[in-house]
């Protein structure tokens, strides 16, 4: 019997392994297009204009070594420039002033510090949003002082600045990370007529929350402060191309979890309703921005009490929207790009790719494609093991939207 079973073994694995069993196939929905390699500084942003120009930046918050330029202007398939102009980019003595102690963030107004988000408004122009915030050679992140954080409209016909919005130290704190922006120039849509800019707060220090800008009178305030929607969740763990992703939040610090708030953001098709999600989480919220624009004495607790949770999306860093009234973002876990649909509630894989891993920020053009950056975030410095385990070159690609959607041009 043992004998008989003996010889039978190798035919019996021989006709399993001829049996053809089910595989992920790791790709789904359109193809992705390659549009430009990142050889030099590490990206995070990217902006798309209605002629085709494309925008990036480079954050000196998350890599000391972006030092060359803060935004560039990406002038062909694998080379920038630096953008508006080379003297925006390279503040006096840097973008960390040394002579505070503990060391800070540089104070300029008309210098780009640390810039988190570049993004195209429906009016065609560029904006550029400075956390006021670097990083030392030994990865800590300096405090920003007023000055440094600020929001910057540039016009690209004459390539140069048209309006810059400092932020009050009691809407950008010190320890604030103002994360990325979505605008409607509605002109009912504030007082002033000229539009509303809507921001995350992402800070791993733990003070999220959503930051509103009338771009008129340039007055801005804060909404949704520290409530748990905008913190990451308890315990937030990523998990990237099979790595376990803990985070290092400091120099000589233990390693801990994933810790970043409110970043992704993205207006409604109608701009009625503004969602967001913390990077440490995975949930996608809502809020009609009704609620956001009320600056009046019970304005927080009527904005607190209508919260919307959609529930899970995964894990996501940008979020985007499009014509169809779609909102997209991330799913890092899953090498993919998922759609929420307002209309009924429910989530559907948009995009899967196995070239997907860290889909940083995303840019929904007029030409009907989503633009979005890979630029390997979880494996900086400060994520575990310690080490820059990023291989270059960093990717921008893009993938035709559904249905003929295109950009949402709120004006």
């Amino acid at each position: 019997m043992h004998l008989s079973a003996l010889i039978l073994f190798p035919s019996f694995v021989l006709s399993v392994s001829a049996q053809v069993l089910a595989s992920d196939p790791g790709i789904y929905g359109p193809a992705l297009e390659l549009v430009h390699v990142y050889f030099d500084e590490f990206p995070t942003g990217i902006a798309v204009s209605s002629t085709g120009r494309m925008f990036s930046n480079y954050p000196s918050g998350l890599d000391s070594n972006n030092t060359k330029y803060a935004v560039a202007e990406l002038t062909s398939n694998s080379t920038e420039t630096p953008y508006p102009s080379v003297e925006i980019n390279s503040p006096p003595g840097g973008s960390i002033n040394y002579t505070t102690v503990p060391a800070s963030g540089a104070n300029y107004q008309q210098y780009l510090v640390g810039v988190q988000s570049v993004v195209i408004d429906p009016a065609d122009r560029l904006w550029i949003l400075d956390t006021g915030r670097a990083s030392t050679p030994n990865g800590t992140l300096v405090l920003a002082t007023y000055g440094g954080p600020k929001l910057i409209g540039v016009n690209l016909t004459t390539n140069s600045v048209f309006q810059t919005i400092v932020f009050p130290s009691t809407v950008a704190y010190p320890d604030s990370y103002l994360n990325d922006v979505r605008f409607d120039l509605r002109i009912n849509t504030t007082s002033s007529g000229q539009g509303v800019a809507y921001i995350t707060d992402s800070s791993n220090e733990g003070r999220n929350g959503l930051v509103v800008v009338d771009l008129g009178t340039g007055e801005s305030w804060r909404h949704l402060n520290n409530i748990p929607q905008v913190h990451a969740e308890f315990q937030n763990i990523p998990y990237v191309w099979g790595e376990v992703v803990y985070q290092i939040p400091g120099p000589g610090l233990p390693i801990g979890y994933n810790s970043f708030g409110a970043d992704g953001i993205a207006l409604s098709a109608d701009g009625d309703t503004l969602y967001w999600s913390p990077t440490g989480g995975r949930y996608l919220y809502s809020i009609p921005t009704l609620r956001l624009l009320d600056n009046s004495v019970f304005s927080e607790i009527m904005a607190q009490a209508s919260v919307v949770s959609h529930g899970q999306k995964g894990i996501s860093d940008g979020l985007e929207t499009d014509t169809n009234g779609f909102i997209y973002g991330a799913n890092v876990e899953q090498e993919s790009i998922v759609l929420f649909n307002p209309a009924n509630g429910t989530f559907n894989t948009f995009v899967r790719d196995p070239r997907i891993g860290w889909t940083d920020t995303m840019s929904v053009a007029t030409d009907g494609y989503l633009y979005f950056t890979e630029n390997q975030l979880w494996r900086l410095p400060s994520f575990y093991p310690g080490t820059d385990r990023r291989v270059r070159p960093f990717a921008l690609f893009r993938a035709a939207l559904p249905n003929n959607g295109s950009k949402v041009i709120l004006t």
